[in-house]
């Protein structure tokens, strides 16, 4: 059965504001057919949040005023002694309400570190289970859980030699992503030389690091929100745009909410990119990083989207439906997800 969606909706690659009806049968959009129609609804490809870290929902603004060593760094960081002392159903339910949040604000797909070996993939699995966001583990620990899991998320060059996952990795076809660049510069060329699917962070490059990212075509997942509360500084968010595939997350729920429309705000207001390379960041491109075909509005794509009030009280008389969407707009706008493909 058909389904339309009707408004203006933000089509194709380029996101243009194209006033009429999107069709989906069973899972799939049909067509884009333009008209005048009688709605101030605006239809948004679903978001991609590429990069969580879910686990620590039971603690959210905990650790006020500690580094990120203190807050993060395994073993003894504040968030792993957190999550060692909770209960396996008090970590599940707070997950489960992240991933919930995160799903009613849009996003179709997370993919999220995961700690705790294969216990932690099954805990994301329970978690999201019944739920119509895709929760994809890129495990930590053992082989077994890369296995168990959809990739391999290494914590950072400087605390382990990764040689023989990124190898397991290799040999299976699973991604292998890595932190790098957060603190300081000294772990990229590490992460570098290990051929990741994408990096996360990289807030600290030098010149030859940009140039590698750029020759090498290493995507780059940021977070700018986390970056500033761990106080890490920013990265270069257009340097990075201009080189390669970038990516937004919303990094440690202990840290910020998951919500990637006060993330696009973010990078909009601190940066001089455009309303576009935001929401292809937030969209398309975290799409892109987790091999799926959504992100974008079009026929034959997946029917991930979502629909906003346009005449909600904030975001009335918006005069660029896209800067609204990337600059104003809210959980609190949306009226209704979808999440088909």
């Amino acid at each position: 059965m058909e389904t339309v969606y009707e408004g203006t909706i933000l089509a194709g690659e380029a996101f243009e504001p194209t006033e009429g009806h999107l069709v989906v049968d069973d899972g799939t959009i049909v067509g884009i057919e333009e008209a005048a129609v009688d709605s101030s609804d605006i239809v948004v490809p679903a978001f991609v949040n590429a990069h969580t870290h879910v686990g620590d929902s039971i603690a959210k603004e905990a650790g006020a005023g500690l580094s990120l060593e203190e807050l993060v760094a395994p073993p003894d960081g504040l968030k792993h002694r957190l999550l060692r002392a909770a209960s396996r159903e008090e970590l599940c339910a707070g997950i489960r309400r992240s991933i919930r949040y995160m799903q009613r604000g849009g996003t179709a797909r997370c993919l999220d570190f995961r700690e705790g070996d294969v216990e932690g993939v099954e805990l994301l699995r329970d978690a999201a289970d019944g739920l119509e966001i895709e929760a994809l583990a890129y495990a930590r620990g053992s082989l077994e859980a890369m296995e168990a899991g959809d990739g391999f998320g290494a914590s950072g060059a400087n605390d382990a030699d990764f040689g023989r996952e990124r190898e397991a990795a290799r040999e299976t076809n699973t991604p292998f992503a890595i932190h790098a660049g957060e603190g300081d510069a000294s772990d990229l060329d590490g992460a570098l030389d290990l051929e990741p699917a994408f990096l996360v962070h990289v807030v600290h490059p030098e010149a030859h690091h940009l140039e590698r990212i750029e020759h090498e075509g290493v995507p780059v997942v940021v977070c700018p929100r986390s970056n500033l509360v761990t106080g890490v500084g920013l990265p270069p968010l257009e340097d990075l745009v201009a080189r390669t595939t970038v990516a937004l997350g919303t990094d440690n729920v202990m840290l910020n909410a998951p919500s990637m429309f006060r993330e696009m705000e973010f990078v909009a207001k601190l940066s001089d990119l455009s309303a576009v390379e935001v929401l292809r960041m937030a969209t398309a491109n975290g799409a892109q990083l987790a091999g799926r075909d959504d992100g974008i509005l079009e026929a034959g794509r997946p029917a991930n989207l979502f629909v906003l009030d346009g005449d909600s009280d904030n975001l009335a008389s918006a005069q660029d439906p896209v800067r609204a969407v990337v600059r104003r707009a809210s959980v609190a706008d949306v009226k209704t997800v979808v999440l088909e493909g």
